[in-house]
């Protein structure tokens, strides 16, 4: 018993020893007690962002329609109030709708829906491919829409300035005098399509041309004869290059003489998809 109590027995420098230890760890569990609670109150002071929120939302909204079976084109006009939570519009946005059909009044587009119930521009970008309007309503934007078109009032393709063509949206100085150029070298345009035969002159300019330009006093040309023609003045016509015209006065000595202007076809390098054109100004009698 005695050497039992001999385990017990410290000198002063030992319990002092003792003590600092014990205090050391009272210290500390107070320190980790304090610091959970700090950081629990930090917690709690979070700060919400809104318009993260507001994504975060729109992105389960857009989940919620994708994991549905299918959905089917609807008008918003008439969205009851589980239709309108299904679709992820809020309370009050679902109110505003039904105020504004309480006045026998309807939303005739997606902007307008968003104005009356002013619900985000992320669900309004998932429900508007949904959106459909009646049929009445399309015709009526159709006509809006031709009624914006600009008309112009349609002038002679052959008496028009350089400068007026110019208003043209496409045609700079260099194009219209081209065209003015190209116009006098024929004597005229005989019919509109030569319009597109012009150097440079894109088809979808030329047809801008077209809108305010067109021919409407046909000159008065003389036509070749292809039978008699030699080579120089058969060369005059824009579209036949000198060389052709030799091969079409040899053609015309080998057979005689040349009967249809489909028999054209066999000239080595003739231009045979302009003929409509080109036999405009010939003649073969």
């Amino acid at each position: 018993m005695k050497n039992f109590k001999s385990h017990f027995e410290f000198s002063r420098q030992e319990r002092s020893g003792i003590f600092y230890l014990l205090l050391l760890i009272t210290v500390l569990q107070l320190g980790y007690y304090l610091y959970g609670r700090l950081s629990s109150n930090e917690e709690d002071g979070f700060i919400l962002n809104t318009e993260e929120q507001a994504k975060v939302d729109a992105l389960k909204t857009k989940n919620a329609l994708v994991e549905e079976k299918k959905i089917y084109p609807f008008n918003p006009n008439f969205i009851s109030d589980y239709k309108g939570y299904t679709l992820g519009m809020s309370v009050p946005e679902i109110d505003r709708l039904h105020a504004f059909r309480d006045k026998k009044r309807f939303v005739n587009s997606a902007k307008e829906f968003q104005e009356v119930t002013k619900v985000s521009d992320s669900l309004l970008h998932i429900l508007r491919p949904y959106f459909k309007f009646p049929e009445w309503k399309k015709k009526k934007n159709k006509q809006n829409k031709y009624r914006d078109i600009e008309i112009f009032p349609v002038k002679d393709l052959n008496d028009c300035t350089v400068e007026e063509l110019q208003s043209v949206s496409g045609i700079g100085e260099t194009l219209s005098k081209r065209i003015v150029k190209f116009r006098n070298a024929l004597g005229g345009f005989l019919i509109d399509k030569q319009l597109f035969d012009v150097y440079g002159l894109k088809p979808d300019v030329a047809e801008r041309v077209l809108k305010q330009y067109k021919v409407i006093k046909v000159p008065e040309i003389k036509k070749i004869n292809i039978n008699t023609a030699t080579p120089s003045e058969l060369s005059k016509l824009l579209y036949i290059q000198k060389k052709v015209a030799f091969e079409v006065v040899n053609y015309r000595n080998l057979n005689d003489s040349i009967t249809s202007f489909d028999e054209l076809s066999n000239i080595k390098n003739f231009p045979f998809k302009k003929i409509d054109k080109i036999k405009l100004y010939l003649k073969l009698k």
